[in-house]
C-alpha cells in the first residue's frame, strides 16, 4: 500500500480560492516532494487548506494541465518530474492561454451543459437536489455580502454533472472544470452578474426538482446565453 506524502500547508482565506491553493501546492511539489510521491486525498487537503473539495480539485486539475501531477488508477494523484516548460511561469501561461479561448469555452459549455441538465432532471436523486439547494443557499449569502460566489457557481454546475449519472461525461467535465471557471469568473465580475447567476441557477434547480428534462435544458441554455451576452457583448 502506498503511503501518501505528508506535506504541511497554510490555511487559505476563502477569497483566494483555487489559484492560491494551486500556488502553494506547486511550491511544495517543487521544493519538498519528488516524482512518484502520492498526494493525500482531496478531503484531507481541503481540511488542511480550509477550503472546499471543489477548490482543491480545481487546483489539482490546473497542476495536471501543466504536467506537475498525474492521476494514476489504484494509486491516486502522483507527482511528476517537472519539465523546463513547467518551471517557467506555468500557471501564468495557462491563464493567458485560457483568456484566448474564452469564446471557444463558451461554445463548449453551450454544447455540453444543457444536455447535462436534461439528463440530471431524469437521474438526480433527492440527496443531489438537496446538495444543490445548499450550494445556492451559500451562493445567496455571498451575493448578499457583495461577493462574486465563484466557488459556489462552480460547485452548482459540477453538481449537475454529477447528477447526470454518466461517468465518462463526468471525467470530461472534471478535466475542463478549471478552464470553465475562467468564463464564470469573467462574467461574475460584471456589476449585477452575481445576482443574475443566482437567479439563473434557481430557474435550473426548479426545473430539476420537477424532474422536467425539457425545462431543465432550456433553463441551462438561457443561463449560458446570458453569460455569453456579458462576456462577449459584441457577438
Amino acid at each position: 500500500m502506498v503511503t501518501p506524502a505528508k506535506v504541511e500547508f497554510e490555511a487559505i482565506r476563502r477569497n483566494k480560492v483555487y489559484e492560491e491553493v494551486a500556488r502553494q501546492m506547486q511550491a511544495h511539489l517543487l521544493e519538498n516532494l519528488k516524482p512518484g510521491d502520492v498526494l493525500p486525498p482531496e478531503r484531507e487537503l481541503a481540511q488542511r487548506f480550509g477550503v472546499s473539495r471543489g477548490s482543491v480539485r480545481d487546483a489539482i486539475r490546473s497542476l495536471e494541465l501543466i504536467g506537475l501531477l498525474e492521476p494514476q488508477q489504484g494509486r491516486g494523484t502522483v507527482v511528476c518530474e517537472p519539465s523546463s516548460d513547467t518551471l517557467v511561469g506555468p500557471l501564468a501561461a495557462v491563464i493567458v492561454q485560457k483568456r484566448k479561448l474564452v469564446g471557444e469555452l463558451l461554445d463548449v459549455r453551450k454544447v455540453l451543459e444543457p444536455p447535462l441538465a436534461r439528463r440530471a432532471a431524469l437521474h438526480a436523486t433527492a440527496e443531489q437536489i438537496a446538495d444543490m439547494e445548499h450550494v445556492l443557499e451559500r451562493q445567496q449569502e455571498r451575493v448578499l455580502r457583495g461577493e462574486m460566489a465563484i466557488e459556489e457557481d462552480n460547485e452548482f454546475h459540477y453538481g449537475i454533472a454529477l447528477a447526470a449519472d454518466n461517468s465518462v461525461i463526468l471525467r470530461i467535465v472534471d478535466v475542463l472544470m478549471d478552464m470553465l471557471r475562467e468564463t464564470r469568473q469573467r462574467s461574475l465580475q460584471t456589476r449585477g452578474r452575481s445576482q443574475k447567476s443566482l437567479t439563473g441557477h434557481r430557474r435550473i434547480l426548479a426545473a430539476l426538482k420537477r424532474h422536467d428534462p425539457v425545462a431543465s435544458e432550456l433553463a441551462m441554455l438561457r443561463h449560458l446565453e446570458e453569460i455569453e451576452n456579458i462576456v462577449l457583448p459584441t457577438h
